[in-house]
């Protein structure tokens, strides 16, 4: 579940430093749209430009659309603290007032998907066959996340909320493609890494859901484990039998 990635990114010292959280405060409708261009200005433009139009360190953000701006803000994954930075998620930098100016005005920028609409009441079953059609071979069947070469990682499902996966499959975050889903699929495709995160285990501890390797290895290191120790408790007796004299052995009285 690539594209190519915005990156709301503000470089060391430009309005939000590395820290993040300094931004200025969305105070109500009425200075919205200012303080909307205070945030960008400040957080935003130094990579991407004062228009969004992009620079020699940041892509533009025209056209992105709003899904895109919203699902890199509330994963915290933008602005980044250095550009070259490798998005990941974390804590927004920013409040909901603010990303929603912030959306609203980058938006402004140029039309592009809007944010989707989560509708809820999905078919788990339906979600089941999506999700290994479309996503398993990147993210894992356990949603658990997995290396998909050149460096990349296509990240664990378990903290992203229906909206941001409803926003992800819209535009393909990253090195992941965009999907086009209807409406009905996509509800189901979200009820079913739901239903994932709580599916019982009943093969056994699941192991943080990390497949097969993890459960090899671990099963690997305990069978080695048990088997050396084995080996040393039957060493150490047969040492002890040979070290007894013939002599002794034979007479029972010795």
């Amino acid at each position: 579940m690539g594209g190519t990635a915005i990156v709301l990114g503000g470089q060391p010292g430009a309005g939000l430093s590395p820290s993040r959280g300094h931004a200025a405060a969305v105070t109500g409708p009425s200075d919205a749209t200012g303080e909307a261009a205070a945030l960008y200005l400040n957080s935003c433009a130094s990579c991407h430009g004062q228009q969004g139009e992009g620079t020699a360190v940041g892509p533009s953000l025209v056209g992105v659309g709003a899904a895109s701006v919203d699902f890199y803000l509330r994963t915290g994954r933008m602005p980044l603290g250095a550009p070259g930075q490798q998005p990941v998620r974390q804590d927004p930098a920013f409040n909901e007032a603010q990303i929603a100016a912030l959306v609203d005005y980058v938006a402004s920028f140029g039309q592009g998907p809007p944010i989707p609409v989560v509708r809820g009441g999905g078919d788990v079953g339906r979600g089941f066959e999506l999700y290994n059609a479309n996503c398993a071979a990147c993210h894992a069947a356990t949603g658990a996340g997995n290396a998909v070469g050149g460096g990349f990682a296509a990240v664990g499902l378990g903290k992203a909320t229906p909206q941001e996966i409803a926003e992800a499959v819209e535009i393909g975050p990253g090195v992941m493609p965009p999907f086009e889903l209807s409406d009905e699929d996509r509800s189901s495709l979200i009820a079913y890494i739901e239903y994932l995160r709580a599916a019982p285990s009943p093969g056994g501890a699941p192991i943080g859901g990390t497949g097969p390797v993890a459960e090899g290895f671990v099963a690997v290191v305990i069978g080695l484990t048990g088997l050396v120790l084995i080996a040393r408790f039957a060493g150490s007796r047969r040492v002890r039998e040979d070290a007894v004299p013939v002599d002794a052995a034979r007479d029972p009285d010795a």
